[in-house]
């Protein structure tokens, strides 16, 4: 497909694509040239980039690049979520949303496969076979968070508990790769997610700011009858990603949004016990590796006391505009200085 025709005449039947980014100027140049491949059997498409305030002249480069693309310059860091919200609010109708990291390329015929997955009965969201920057198997599906696997994981070790199927969150198994099947939900690189259940579930929750909001959203998609399907015909290759449990401050937030994640299914006891498993689990791994897991302790902490994420970002001393994600960057964008001089004024 000519990408010059992309943004032109729109229908019910085709695609748009959502890609949300901050101080991406290195990766949005190989996900514009991947796209025509990856659009290849799609007669049109829209791509809707959302630019987090980059200061690394990112939109600029997508508007040189893409100037068939509808280009939301944000005016600050809202995350993750929101960056995708203002690009569906942004793009026309179309049948589906293609989720999409700037560090993504998509393969041959990606999203039309994608796109017949998303006709099976039931099916709302669609997610791709996933590979890394080597062409390895990238596991993407998961499991939904439980107590049990909680426990398991806290217990046994990550590594001990991906060889137990049932109680590991993530699907490691190389033969559930290859073949289509349902998952509870998967990492939010590349989704297509149809415009009908997008609209049904409201959504993505702005509150978690970042991570988490993709299991939120699929979970709630599933009360809704909409479940997650993989599609292992379509391929994608994720060249990024981010060494979470190498930053403290990530690290901790990814694992207090867990805690955040599971409060809003559970009752408090049920959280209170669900904390106690992670708290658990990362005294465990503090005393062998260090100061990620000790952040995380205290992240979960503030997040069974009902602290929001950007009270947990504040209180773990999230100021360096560190970039941390293709969408996020700063993880204290200046719309919250206020909430971090706030929490650190009462604490003193």
């Amino acid at each position: 497909m000519d990408p010059l025709s992309l943004g032109r005449g729109f229908g019910e039947n085709d695609v748009a694509l959502v890609v949300v980014t901050y101080n991406s100027v290195a990766d949005v140049a190989g996900l514009i040239a991947s796209l025509d491949v990856g659009l290849a059997g799609i007669d049109r498409s829209e791509l809707v980039v959302v630019d987090n305030a980059s200061s690394d002249g990112t939109a600029d480069e997508v508007a040189r690049l893409a100037p068939w693309a509808t280009l939301v310059r944000a005016a600050d860091n809202r995350g993750f979520a929101a960056g995708l919200n203002a690009g569906f609010a942004a793009a026309r109708p179309a049948r589906a949303v293609l989720v999409l990291n700037a560090d993504v390329r998509l393969q041959q015929d990606c999203v039309a496969r994608m796109l017949r997955g998303l006709g099976r009965p039931g099916v709302g969201i669609v997610a791709p076979r996933m590979l890394d920057a080597d062409g390895h198997l990238f596991p993407s599906l998961r499991r939904e968070p439980t107590l049990i696997r909680a426990l398991a994981a806290a217990v046994l070790g990550g590594r001990r508990v991906a060889q137990l199927a049932p109680l590991s969150e993530t699907v490691t198994d190389p033969g559930a790769y290859a073949a289509a099947r349902m998952a509870d939900w998967a990492t939010g690189a590349v989704l297509l997610v149809s415009t009908t259940c997008w609209r049904d579930v409201g959504g993505w929750d702005e509150s978690f700011f970042l991570f988490s909001e993709e299991v939120d959203f699929a979970l709630r998609a599933r009360d809704l009858g909409y479940r997650t399907a993989f599609e292992p015909t379509a391929v994608a290759t994720h060249i990024g990603g981010i060494t979470n449990s190498q930053d403290p401050m990530m690290y901790a937030l990814l694992t207090s949004n867990r805690v955040r994640q599971y409060a809003k299914r559970h009752s408090a006891v049920a959280t209170k016990a669900y904390s106690a498993a992670l708290l658990l689990h990362e005294t465990l791994r503090a005393l062998q590796r260090g100061e990620p897991h000790w952040s995380a302790r205290a992240a979960v902490a503030a997040a069974s006391a009902g602290a929001a994420a950007h009270e947990t970002m504040a209180a773990l001393g999230a100021t360096a505009g560190q970039p941390v994600h293709p969408s996020i960057g700063d993880p204290v964008p200046k719309l919250l200085r206020s909430d971090e001089l706030s929490l650190r004024s009462q604490s003193t």
